[in-house]
């Protein structure tokens, strides 16, 4: 009799102990997970895992096959402007529905959902700043908000940065990632590409600078409008750029296209990109360009003083 107890009892603290090294390792599992949720980014081209802090410390490039995932707006100002220098523009403007459009769902209904989730009014935010000192006027699309399209207030917004700048005699940057044109907003959302040009082409007669840089993806009217109006075009690694989506084209011309077509490196080659720059080099790149393109203003009373400083020097 002893002995059966003393077997059952050594069963059942087996039992108890193997319970516990279970319920542990679960909890232990659970734990893990919870720690490791946000903390790692895993990159979806190569695979590798990558500490979330460093990689925003790397602009969030992937260090081993330099992929560039995709940033918003927020993480794109922080990147580029210099600390305390932002300040933004026509935020108070908000979009509307005219047509009172509807697809799957009411088009103020997309609205208002998208705009209580990502916390932004429309796909684009300007405003004023300094890049390593300068002055400049800056958008920044946001693909978040319905795919970075264009609708009436991104164009509203834009336009008005473009002749704040023209007026202050600012450089103009915009940071392009869309799909193109909002449908939803139909022919309004085109009048958008010829308002945005208009307001180019002023800051242009004006002897201004206006670089803009293409992102992944950069489509539709965007790229047939003011992405590819600057005097110096910019676009980051394997950006895919183009108008036409690639299934429509070769359905279209019913050939296969090349694997690198509409990509930043294949534009580049054909002449309608200036530079491909690093996301990590964009903010001293686009430095530097502006230091090279700034107004030299010299007044008439400087011209005559040199003037007649040099005339009394070559007399002596």
């Amino acid at each position: 009799m002893a002995n059966n107890e003393e077997s059952r009892g050594l069963k059942s603290l087996f039992d108890w102990f193997a319970n516990r090294r279970k319920s542990g390792s679960t909890s232990l599992e659970r734990q893990e997970r919870e720690i490791a949720d946000g903390l790692w980014h895993k990159c979806s081209k190569c695979g590798v895992l990558a500490y979330t802090k460093d990689l925003k410390a790397n602009q969030m490039v992937c260090v081993e096959c330099n992929h560039h995932n995709r940033v918003d707006s927020d993480e794109r100002i922080r990147q580029l402007i210099d600390s305390n220098t932002w300040k933004p523009l026509d935020e108070h403007l908000r979009p509307t529905d005219p047509l009172e459009f509807r697809d799957r769902k009411l088009y103020s209904d997309r609205l208002r959902e998208t705009q209580d989730k990502i916390g932004l009014i429309d796909a684009v935010r300007t405003g004023l700043g300094q890049i390593n000192g300068l002055p400049i006027a800056l958008g920044v699309m946001d693909f978040r908000f319905m795919g970075g399209s264009m609708g009436s207030v991104v164009g509203e917004r834009l336009t008005r940065m473009i002749e704040q700048a023209t007026q202050r005699r600012y450089p103009v940057v915009i940071v392009c990632t869309s799909g193109g044109a909002r449908m939803q907003e139909g022919m309004l959302s085109l009048m958008q590409m010829a308002k945005i040009s208009a307001a180019l082409q002023r800051h242009k007669d004006a002897r201004l600078l206006y670089i803009p840089v293409l992102t992944n993806p950069t489509t539709g009217g965007v790229t047939a409008s003011f992405a590819m109006l600057g005097d110096i075009i910019l676009a980051e690694p394997k950006a895919t750029i183009g108008f036409a989506g690639r299934r429509v084209i070769e359905q279209t011309l019913r050939e296969k296209l090349p694997e690198n077509f509409q990509t930043a490196e294949d534009l580049l080659q054909h002449g309608f990109v200036d530079d491909i720059v690093p996301r990590t080099q964009l903010k001293n790149t686009l430095a530097q360009l502006i230091a090279l393109h700034q107004p030299v203003l010299t007044t008439p009373h400087m011209v005559l003083w040199e003037t007649m400083s040099l005339t009394s020097t070559a007399a002596e």
